[in-house]
């Protein structure tokens, strides 16, 4: 069996919200697979997918697992590239992201139940010891030294998503208020009960997901808007000072910026009942999974 989700590629940084497979997979599948170890739980006979945590459910799914004769869809989100027109006999769905993903495949309404990566709270619990009234956590493509840098000009917590996955979840858990752009930093802060601020820096960040998982937790999409922060070249701008002097304003004006937002937020929180009831429900497909994992009825 095959794990599909967005993996880690040579020279990119690694993603939170991707990488969360690997931290969530082996403990999800842990009595079927006694070891718990990623890789005796999945290897690369594809004619088996496992479809996993992020937006996946597009055409390059399909051209990505041409050999597929089952795929497997447990809490992924619709998103990027043209839609999947029609779901075949090798889908089995147990859930969605959101309502918003169920509506685009066509499913019934009940398996559009939310991100498996609210599965965290069953999962992480270490004592929460809050340093940051606020911390920012970027989209990770935007990551890096100068985001960082302003944050620490505010006294401001930095999150970083290429981090490991237990490091992202410790510094969320020891923030007060998350400013994030990245989703699944969201995701994390509502499983974990921490107040959170959407934020949308350049229109890449993909509307339609972020509305799919807001409406799964019965939450509104509004996002507050930061300029865009370029990052220094590290070969080129730190050698010259007229980049130097031209970052370090960037900077000043990104850090003026994101403390006025920061003043003027309105910091958002599902009601706690209703996620304890989806996290019951996802945990309820996860055993149908693993009892169609245990009797046999996926293929080997």
């Amino acid at each position: 069996m095959k794990l599909y989700y967005a993996e880690r590629k040579i020279g990119k940084p690694t993603n939170f919200g991707d990488i969360l497979n690997e931290w969530l997979w082996p403990k999800f599948l842990f009595d079927v697979y006694h070891k718990g170890n990623f890789q005796d739980i999945f290897n690369e006979d594809d004619r088996t997918v496992l479809v996993g945590i992020g937006t996946l459910l597009n055409k390059k799914l399909e051209q990505r697992t041409p050999n597929a004769r089952l795929r497997m869809v447990f809490s992924s989100g619709v998103g990027y590239g043209n839609s999947l027109e029609k779901l075949d006999k090798t889908y089995k769905i147990y859930c969605v992201r959101g309502p918003l993903s169920a509506s685009k495949l066509q499913l019934s309404p009940d398996k559009g139940l939310v991100d498996g990566g609210v599965m965290i709270r069953r999962y992480f619990q270490p004592e929460r010891k809050v340093k940051y009234k606020y911390s920012y956590m970027p989209h990770y493509g935007f990551a890096g030294p100068a985001w960082e840098n302003v944050c620490e000009s505010l006294n401001f917590g930095y999150i970083d998503p290429c981090l490991p996955v237990e490091d992202v979840m410790t510094k969320i858990r020891e923030t007060e208020i998350l400013l994030t752009e990245a989703m699944h930093g969201a995701i994390a802060a509502e499983a974990f009960r921490v107040p959170w601020v959407p934020i949308k820096s350049h229109h890449t960040i993909l509307t339609f997901k972020w509305e799919d998982w807001c409406a799964s937790v019965n939450l509104k999409y509004e996002p507050r808007t930061l300029d865009r922060l370029f990052q220094p070249n590290p070969v080129q701008d730190l050698m010259t000072p007229i980049r130097r002097v031209r970052d370090w304003n960037r900077q000043r004006l990104a850090a003026q910026e994101l403390k006025a937002l920061a003043n003027n937020c309105r910091p958002v929180l599902g009601d706690e009942n209703h996620l304890e009831s989806l996290t019951v429900e996802l945990e309820n497909r996860l055993e149908q999974l693993k009892s169609d994992l245990k009797t046999g009825y996926l293929l080997s």
